[in-house]
C-alpha cells in the first residue's frame, strides 16, 4: 500500500503534498469513496386558500425564489417545490448532511416569509404549523415536518418521496411494513438474495420519546404489536439488515404533543430508496393499490381512507379530505435531483396513473360509509386520541353537571 501511494503522489507539487491528508481521505485502498448526497423534504402548513384546501400560487412563488437564491449561494444543489393539500413541501438536494443548521434555517425562513404573505392575503390558518417564534438550529420540534436521508450514491439511485395531508405521524406504518417486511407485497423479500436478510425498523414511541430497533422477519410479530397502534408508535427509519444501508426515513413529529393542544394534523412526509437490492419502485407503490384507514381528516378527529392522487388532485374538499397522499419519483446524481438540459428537475408524478383508480374509488366508498356514522365511533377517534382536540372544552363544560348515581 505504501509503495502504491508513493507512486501516486511522487509527482505532486509541494502545495499538493500539504493537502495530503485531505487527498488521502478521498481514497479507500486506491478507490474514490462513493459520493455522499442528502435528500431533505421539509413541509409546513403556512396558509391555504378556501379553508384547508390547497397552497395558492403566491406562496409557491415565494418558496421557489427563496430556494433559487439558495442554489446560487451554494447552500443547496437543486430543489422541487410542490404541495400535499394545504401543506407546502420543500424537496432539496444538497451535500451538507442530515439536520444541517443552514438547510433547516433556509426552510424555516422560507416558511416564515410564506406565512407573512398568507397573513397579508388573509389566507386560512396562516403559519399554522410554525409553533415557535425563533429558529433554534433545527426545525424538528418547531412544527414543520421533516424527513432526511444521507446516502452514498449507487450507480443508479431511484428515490420516492411521499407527502400526506389530513393525517397523522403513524399513517406510514402500514405501507412501510408492507414494503419492507411483507413478502406478499414485495416479491424481492423472497426472490432477491440481497434482500432475503430482511430489514431493521426504528420505531418511535411518540408519547414517551423513546426508540427501539426491531429486525424482520425474526421480530415481525413484535413489530406489528407496536406499529398497529398508529396513534402512539411510528416507524422513523428502515435499514437493510445485512449492511445497514439506509432505505427509508419518515417524519414522526406530533404537533399536538409539541403545542399541548390540537393545532392541525401532523401531515407526515417520507423518503424511500428503491431497486438494486431494495424493493423495486413498483413494490414501493404496491401498498397504495388499495385504500387504508388513517387518523386525521376533519378537525384531526376522525378515521378516514387514504387516497393516492396525482399532484393536480392534491387538494382537500369533502369533510376536509379525504386524506390524500402524493408520490414524487426521481433520481439522485452527483448530489442533485437529475435534471433536464435547461436545469429543471426531472420528476415523476407516480400516483397520476389509472392504476390507482381502484384505491381512489375504494377511498370514496369508505368515506361515504364513515360519514354515514356521523359522530359515533369508530368514525370518530377514541377518547384517548381526542385528548388534544377541542372536544375537551365541551366535556369540561358538561363535567360539573354529572351527579353520582344513587344506589
Amino acid at each position: 500500500m505504501q509503495l502504491f501511494l508513493f507512486h501516486i503522489f511522487s509527482n505532486f507539487s509541494p502545495k499538493d503534498l500539504k493537502n495530503l491528508n485531505s487527498l488521502l481521505s478521498s481514497f479507500r485502498w486506491g478507490c474514490v469513496l462513493p459520493k455522499k448526497s442528502t435528500i431533505s423534504i421539509i413541509k409546513c402548513d403556512v396558509g391555504s386558500l378556501a379553508g384547508h384546501h390547497i397552497v395558492p400560487k403566491p406562496l409557491f412563488d415565494i418558496a421557489e425564489k427563496k430556494l433559487e437564491r439558495a442554489v446560487k449561494k451554494g447552500i443547496i444543489n437543486n430543489y422541487f417545490v410542490f404541495n400535499a393539500g394545504d401543506d407546502l413541501e420543500l424537496l432539496m438536494a444538497h451535500e451538507k448532511g442530515e439536520q444541517n443548521k443552514e438547510i433547516h434555517k433556509l426552510a424555516w425562513e422560507t416558511f416564515k416569509e410564506c406565512a407573512q404573505k398568507a397573513s397579508q392575503l388573509k389566507l386560512y390558518a396562516a403559519g399554522q404549523d410554525l409553533l415557535k417564534t425563533a429558529f433554534s438550529g433545527n426545525v424538528r420540534g418547531m412544527g414543520p415536518g421533516v424527513a432526511e436521508m444521507e446516502i452514498e450514491e449507487r450507480g443508479s439511485d431511484p428515490i420516492v418521496v411521499f407527502a400526506a395531508d389530513k393525517t397523522s405521524a403513524g399513517s406510514f406504518n402500514y405501507p412501510l411494513f408492507r414494503i419492507f417486511a411483507d413478502p406478499m407485497n414485495t416479491a424481492g423479500l423472497v426472490i432477491d438474495p440481497n434482500m432475503i436478510c430482511g430489514f431493521k425498523f426504528e420505531v418511535i414511541d411518540t408519547k414517551e420519546n423513546k426508540a427501539i430497533v426491531l429486525k424482520c422477519p425474526e421480530e415481525m410479530y413484535e413489530l406489528l404489536a407496536l406499529i398497529g397502534t398508529v396513534g402512539r408508535y411510528a416507524i422513523s427509519r428502515v435499514w437493510r439488515a445485512s449492511d445497514d444501508l439506509i432505505c427509508a426515513a419518515s417524519s414522526v413529529s406530533k404537533l399536538s404533543l409539541i403545542a399541548g393542544k390540537y393545532v392541525g394534523k401532523d401531515d407526515p412526509v417520507m423518503i424511500a430508496r428503491a431497486q438494486h437490492g431494495l424493493p423495486a419502485v413498483g413494490e414501493v407503490l404496491a401498498p397504495f393499490m388499495h385504500s387504508y384507514f388513517v387518523q386525521g381528516w376533519m378537525r384531526g378527529s376522525h378515521w378516514g381512507p387514504m387516497m393516492p392522487v396525482g399532484l393536480k388532485a392534491s387538494k382537500c374538499t369533502i369533510f376536509d379530505g379525504p386524506p390524500r397522499i402524493v408520490a414524487i419519483g426521481f433520481q439522485i446524481a452527483n448530489g442533485k435531483i437529475s435534471s433536464a438540459d435547461e436545469g429543471n428537475p426531472i420528476i415523476a408524478d407516480l400516483f397520476d396513473d389509472p392504476a390507482f383508480a381502484v384505491a381512489r374509488r375504494e377511498a370514496m366508498q369508505n368515506a361515504c360509509m364513515l360519514r354515514n356514522m356521523g359522530e359515533f365511533e369508530p368514525a370518530r377517534l377514541s377518547a384517548e386520541e381526542m385528548e388534544y382536540t377541542t372536544i375537551q372544552k365541551v366535556l369540561e363544560k358538561l363535567g360539573k353537571r354529572f351527579k353520582p348515581i344513587k344506589q
